[in-house]
Parts: structure tokens; sequence; C-alpha cells
């Protein structure tokens, strides 16, 4: 064989070796992700929030880290008093009479003083029957003589659900119990039989569709509003449906403002809404020739509306933290590099979080956009040096594929560094269906999207939400009702 053909055959085995090094690489990393996902911590703080880690653009790929013996004062647990507003009941021990003689002298003691002692008090739900009767009175005279007489009764109350037995406040604590605390229906039924009422599960879901057919108006204001909003925020989730033809169904997300109440000219405000597919025509019906501001993760399907979209530095960061669980465990690298350039990023929301719009512009384009001049430079020099199946490799070109929508949050004051207000909102429906695990049917699944944006929207307005419900279960059921009066805010006021 000639000096040629060996060489060659050498090129070969070394492309191979190469080849396999790099299936090698990816299947650990595979193994150690696993590893992370099913024993490991979910999350994603950085240790020492950055600052264990060399600045310098280039890294030596192992180096040795320095841990900083902290020291601190423990400080002892205070317990919060319990809200003055509570009902209080004031049980006085005192001393007998004959106490307050002095044993030395034999004088009269006086009060100088008490101590006070909290203690909180459950008193179990109790249930009762509201009998409405309707007395009918008709004319003696008439009766005798054979005339017409005609009977007068007082009309039949409004009703929620005419024809039921269900008063808004039942129909409150069965919508709360299940979609703001997870609690399924056939756990309710049991709890209402302790009492001897049965109660069928059945029965409440049909009380469940017809509330959210009830508030659907305040659901389409509230659409109405969101849509007027200069920044939305969106996110989307699976939901199976038994009675579908898809076998995995999506509620989406869109809210505004913030998770509870604040000096803010945005509303907040949180809307599901049920779909049976993730295409991106579901966003675009919803938000229709919105072109205001939305930030989103990097799903491509939000491309398709009209919206300017701003990305979601919380998902970029997670692409590096799983590049950092990926590497051999002691191991400092590029990874770290960018978690600990990110979080200085956040470091600078964190300073500004008090600050109005315009401060926080003026603030992120003074120290914000070098740190992201930066972090740009870092990416495109690294991306022709790390394989793009790697875990580091498919974190840097997230972010070069999505850099226009990360950098974007700091053109206006009013958006965010990442997507986590529409992450939170979402949460509690991600929770509660860990409980209940599916929906029947569509319409069920479209009741469920109604009451959820209901409960959601009053907890970030600071309302209870049983009774922001019970209200308007009890205004809605009147022939003549003003929507705009029903607003979260609006009974904030009351």
């Amino acid at each position: 064989m000639e000096t040629h053909d060996y060489q060659q055959r050498i090129a070969e085995l070394e492309s191979q070796v190469e080849q396999l090094q790099s299936r090698n690489q990816y299947l650990e990393e595979q193994f150690r992700l696993a590893q992370q996902k099913q024993f490991g911590a979910s999350t994603e703080g950085c240790p020492g929030q950055g600052e264990l880690f060399n600045e310098a653009e280039e890294l030596v790929d192992e180096a040795p880290v320095e841990k900083e013996a902290i020291s601190y004062t423990r400080n002892k647990p205070k317990r919060k008093p319990l809200p003055k507003d509570l009902p209080r009941e004031v049980v006085i021990h005192d001393i007998a009479d004959a106490d307050k003689i002095c044993d030395c002298c034999q004088g009269e003691l006086h009060r100088i003083g008490e101590d006070t002692a909290e203690k909180l008090e459950f008193i179990p739900a109790k249930v009762k029957v509201i009998e409405h009767v309707r007395p009918k009175y008709a004319c003696r005279a008439c009766e005798k003589d054979g005339t017409h007489n005609t009977i007068k009764q007082a009309p039949v109350p409004n009703s929620v659900i005419p024809k039921g037995y269900a008063t808004p406040s039942l129909l409150s604590q069965i919508v709360t119990s299940k979609y703001q605390f997870g609690l399924p229906l056939y756990r309710q039924e049991a709890m209402f039989k302790q009492y001897g009422i049965e109660l069928s599960r059945q029965t409440m879901a049909d009380w469940m569709i017809k509330c959210a057919h009830l508030l659907q108006p305040l659901y389409d204001r509230l659409h109405e509003l969101i849509l007027q909003q200069s920044v939305i925020q969106a996110d989307e989730t699976t939901l199976k449906v038994v009675k579908e033809d898809k076998s995995t169904c999506y509620m989406w997300l869109y809210c505004t403002g913030a998770d509870s109440p604040q000096e803010n000219d945005i509303p907040n405000i949180v809307l599901y809404d049920y779909q049976n597919s993730r295409a991106g025509r579901c966003a675009v019906d919803f938000l229709g020739g919105y072109s205001g501001y939305l930030h989103v993760d990097g799903y491509q399907g939000y491309e398709q509306t009209q919206a300017t979209l701003v990305g979601c530095w919380a998902h970029a960061r997670r692409k590096f933290k799983e590049a950092d669980v990926a590497q051999p465990k002691g191991k400092v690298g590029k990874a770290n590099w960018a978690l600990n350039h990110i979080q200085k990023l956040y470091r600078i929301e964190t300073q500004i979080k008090d600050k109005s719009a315009d401060e926080k512009q003026r603030i992120r384009q003074q120290q914000s956009l070098s740190l992201l001049n930066q972090l740009k430079v870092w990416l495109d020099k690294s991306i022709d040096n790390v394989p793009p199946k790697t875990a580091l490799g498919k974190a840097i070109t997230y972010g070069l594929n999505q850099w226009p929508k990360l950098t974007r949050y700091i053109e206006d004051g009013n958006l965010n560094i990442d997507n986590n207000r529409a992450e939170r909102a979402v949460k509690p429906f991600v929770i509660g269906r860990k409980n209940w695990l599916f929906s029947n049917t569509a319409k069920g699944a479209k009741a469920s999207a109604t009451l959820y944006s209901i409960i959601e929207t009053a907890k970030a307005n600071g309302l209870t939400p049983f009774d922001y419900l019970m209200y308007l279960l009890e205004q809605i059921s009147l022939p003549e009702h003003d929507i705009e009066q029903l607003l979260p805010w609006e009974f904030a006021k009351r």
C-alpha cells in the first residue's frame, strides 16, 4: 500500500474517532441532564450570583474555583401578627379579687399593665338552607261570586341558576375550590356528603359551565381591555380533553400588568384561552390585529401575529444552565461565563424594579446595552468553536437566533427582561391539572378557561377570589347590571 493510501486511511480513522468522541460527549451530556432532571434540584439559580467565575473573554476549560468563606448571624424567626380585620373575641384571665391585696402591707394592688397572646381558632364551614316563601293572595268576594279571581304573588327572586338550589356563595365555594386550590369535583362531592348533602360531580360540572356562560361578558370585556395595552405577555401549556379528536390540546395564556397590585398604568389582567391545537393561528385569532409588544418564548407560532415580539432571557439562561449541568462534575467552562454575564443583566433589573418606565429605559441604555454587546461578541466567537449538537452549542444557537428579540427589552421601560410574568400566571393551571388531570369535553375546557381567568385576574388585583366571584354571581344574575362596575379594580374600590 502506498504512502498516499496510508495517509488517506489515517485521515478517515481520525474523522471516525472525532465523530465517535463527539457522539460520546453528546451521550454523556444527555445522561447527566437525565440525572439532573430525575434527582437534581429544579432551581436555576447561579451559586454566588456569578461572582465565583473569571470574567475574562477567554476561559480555560478547567479552572479551580475558590470558595469564599461566608459567615453570618442567624436571625431569630419572628411570627407575623394575625390580620387586624379578623373578628376578635377577647378573653380576660384575671386573678381573684381576694388576691388583689399586697402580701406585705395588705394595701390594694393597682393594674400596671398586661400581657396579650393571640390564638387563631378555625370555625369549620357551615351550610344552611334558605327557604324562599312567596305567599299567594286572592279575593274571597270574587271567589263567592264566581267571577275572575286574580291571584297576587311576589315575583320569583333572581337566581344564578334558575330552578336550581345553588346560591352565589355555594357556586363561589365550588369554583374556587377547584380552580384556585385544585380540588377536583369528586373530592368536593365527598366533602358535601359528610354534611348529608348528595351533590354529584355531574351536577357541579354543569353548574361550572353555566357560571362560565354568565361570566362570559366580563371575560369579553377583559379581552377588549388587554388588547388596548402596549405590552402583553403570552405562554401556552398542554391539556388533555377526553372527547376531542386530538390527543393533546392547549391552554393559551395572555396577561398584562403585574402579579399583584402596584402603581402602574397597565391593568393586571390574566386571560386563558382554550384551543385544540398549538398552531400560530390560535394566537392570531385571540390577538386580532394587535401590534404592540408581545413577550414570548422562542416558539415560532407567535411569528404569525402582527405584534412586536420580545424574547425571554429566562429561557436563554435555562439553555446555558442545561449546558452547565451537562458538563462533567466540577468543571468550569463557557456555560458558566454566560450564566455569570446573564446574571449581571438580572442584577440591573433588580436595582431598577421600583423605578419609572422612563428611568428603567435610561439605565438599561447606560448599563445593560454594553453587557449585551459583550455577550453578542462572545456568542459570535463561540459558535464556530462549539459542536452545534451539544448542550452548549444549542444554548449558543438559541441565543443568536433569538438575539433581536432578547435585546428588545431595552427599548421600552414597560418591557421586562423575561417572560416570567406569563410563566407564573400559567402555573396555577399547571398545578391544578396535576389534580384533575384532564377535561371531559371542549365545552368544559372553555368553561375552565373563563373561570381560571376570573380567579387569576382577581388574585393579580389583590382580591379574595371567593368574595369577588360571589359578588359577580350576585350582580350578573340581575336583569340590569353594568359590566364596567364588575371589573376587579372597580370592585377593589368598594
